[in-house]
């Protein structure tokens, strides 16, 4: 449970949350709710996950302040799009490329759980996985399905050059404004009136689908999902003509 604790604690850290703020977080693989006991410290509102009805049973006994849903995360999460502040997950995500049925595909899991999950994060949200791969290739398919998603991010490993004590954390952001001296624990534009990227999605659409910046930036993410995009030239983003 102290352990359990511990690396809830170290979840909310990496999430780097406002100050004074109350967010709504969304805890993945919740279980019997010490993760979401750690939330409500921080005084934070939460929404619980899990896969195990007697798990969430002795949530429940337990008087947890949360919100607690049965669900199978390979399936998706059904919430609303932009809805949660952030995520944690503590030793659930490796649960994901167990293939426990015969319709259980990894990759297919994966991809409808990252999916989901990134459209109900909100801009510039975080999600973070505690999780004990097996090997360096789970790892590696994991991010690649994450990626294609639309996240950015990586693995922080704390205690590395220990056995017992060390930790693997996937940190997952819905967008990548980053800065140098710890890129994890902190964002680029912490004022949001000086914040380019908020001035940008104030305009109307219209005028932001039409600014070259944009359409560059959106072929860039087409390009890391995967697919076919054309390359830049000095005609991209230029305005056609009505009359040939």
């Amino acid at each position: 449970m102290k352990i359990q604790i511990q690396m809830s604690e170290r979840a909310v850290e990496l999430l780097s949350l406002p100050k004074n703020n109350k967010c709504l977080l969304l805890d993945i693989g919740c279980g019997t709710g010490m993760s979401g006991s750690v939330l409500n410290k921080e005084g934070h509102h939460w929404i619980g996950l899990d896969i195990s009805p007697a798990m969430l049973n002795v949530a429940m006994k337990c008087n947890r302040k949360g919100d607690l849903i049965l669900s199978d995360i390979g399936q998706g999460i059904s919430f609303c799009a932009g809805c949660f502040d952030g995520a944690i997950s503590i030793s659930v995500l490796q649960w994901l490329c167990n293939s426990d049925k015969k319709l259980h595909i990894v990759k297919k899991r994966l991809q409808v759980f990252f999916r989901t999950l990134f459209s109900s994060l909100s801009t510039h949200a975080r999600a973070i996985f505690q999780f004990y791969p097996e090997n360096n290739e789970q790892v590696n398919v994991i991010i690649a399905e994450a990626t294609k998603s639309g996240f950015f991010g990586g693995t922080v490993i704390d205690f590395p050059n220990s056995t017992k004590a060390k930790k693997i954390f996937l940190v997952l952001m819905t967008s990548n404004c980053i800065y140098s001296s710890n890129p994890l624990m902190k964002t680029r534009y912490p004022d949001q009136e000086n914040n380019p990227i908020r001035k940008l999605q104030s305009r109307n659409k219209r005028s932001l689908k039409c600014h070259k910046n944009w359409i560059l930036k959106k072929k860039q993410k087409f390009r890391r999902q995967g697919k076919f995009v054309k390359n830049d030239s000095k005609y991209s983003s230029r305005r056609r003509c009505l009359k040939f």
